[in-house]
């Protein structure tokens, strides 16, 4: 490599040739102004002339100065640019960032996310849990899912899990002085709602009572929440079917009846249509995908 002019001098140079200043370079590059002066005059004593005339108050470049100015400027800006876009290549590479509701975090995808570790130790899985969606065009997340009818404006959305509604509750409600038997039963026991009380006004027209009360309970906007209760023995939820399966695997909950309510709404996938250029994207999408087939069938 030819004879290159000490880095710490040309970044004392630039600085004090932006702000005409040494006081202000200094500032910059959190030195003394006396360092500044002596990083400049030892480049100029290793180019052989003078880069500023020092004027009483105020510095001025040499025509020298003004020529190598622009050229060390940019070189530097070029090293910045480009050791910020490998960090952030760097980082793209392993980092997915995926947005979910909690309930189906909790439920669903922390009983599929270790085989996805193990198959693709390289991506580090990001997850980001909220109840509102997030706006993919703006905010850091390469793929979402969310819950509803599957249209999102100017996304691809994907069917991942069918969702039907079943009442759940903890296996000591089947037993006791008031035990689950009928649906009737339930005039007897808590309900749990979630968001609001449609979900058991229909269950409960589907299945043909009307002297429960479908009303009456608590409302809570967690689905997580209300499943726990359920598992404590605090009430009868209706359980979303794709996320109640290792509740029931394990014996935490239990079907009193055995009465489904179809639903129009799902899980999906979404993201925007160029995000399965990225190889990362594909290859979750791609796992997501197979795991839901997997449960659906």
């Amino acid at each position: 490599m030819k004879d290159l002019p000490p880095l710490n001098a040309l970044r004392a140079f630039e600085a004090g040739a932006r702000h005409l200043s040494f006081t202000k370079a200094a500032a910059e590059l959190h030195v003394t102004q006396a360092a500044v002066s002596h990083q400049v005059k030892a480049l100029e004593e290793h180019l052989g002339f003078a880069l500023f005339r020092r004027l009483t108050r105020k510095l001025a470049l040499t025509e020298q100065g003004r020529v190598l100015h622009p050229v060390v400027r940019d070189a530097f800006a070029r090293i910045s640019d480009t050791a910020a876009r490998l960090k952030s290549d760097g980082a793209e590479s392993r980092t997915l960032t995926v947005s979910i509701t909690p309930a189906f975090g909790a439920k669903w995808l922390i009983y599929h996310l270790p085989r996805f570790w193990e198959e693709y130790p390289e991506i580090d899985v990001r997850v980001h849990h909220s109840i509102q969606p997030v706006d993919l065009r703006q905010d850091d997340v390469d793929i979402a899912v969310r819950f509803g009818a599957g249209h999102w404006e100017g996304l691809v959305s994907e069917f991942l899990l069918r969702v039907d509604y079943v009442p759940v509750c903890s296996p000591s409600l089947l037993e006791g002085d008031n035990p689950l038997k009928r649906p009737e039963d339930l005039c007897r026991h808590t309900l749990l709602h979630e968001d609001d009380h449609s979900g058991w006004v229909q269950w409960l027209a589907v299945a043909g009572v009307d002297s429960v009360d479908a009303r009456r309970g608590p409302v809570i906007d967690d689905s997580t929440v209300i499943l726990h209760a359920a598992a404590e023995g605090k009430g009868v939820a209706l359980g979303r079917s794709s996320l109640i399966g290792e509740d029931l695997a394990a014996g935490r909950l239990v079907k009193p009846f055995d009465l489904t309510m179809s639903s129009d709404l799902g899980y999906h996938l979404v993201y925007l249509p160029s995000a399965l250029e990225r190889q990362k994207v594909k290859v979750f999408r791609d796992f997501l995908v197979d795991a839901a087939s997997a449960d659906e069938s």
